[in-house]
């Protein structure tokens, strides 16, 4: 249906689609990871529970799975 046959006119419509969610999904993750690091950030940094640059990252990732799915879900 949108099928141009030239690939940057479909490169241009196909990021107007998936882009702006993922991007939008990122930036809430965002301030999800913010918020979460500033309280939990003694007990990441203490190392009692992993190392703190995993624990940062996986905090990050799950908050970012988590503003998708708040956007899908609403």
């Amino acid at each position: 249906m949108f099928h141009s046959g030239f690939p940057l006119p479909d490169l241009v419509l196909g990021a107007s689609l998936y882009f702006p969610p993922m991007f939008k999904a990122f930036l809430l993750g965002l301030v999800f990871w913010l918020l979460i690091h500033r309280v939990l950030r003694d007990w990441i940094y203490s190392g009692e529970v992993w190392h703190p640059t995993l624990m940062d990252l996986s905090l990050f990732v799950i908050s970012i799975c988590a503003a998708l799915m708040l956007m899908v879900n609403l």
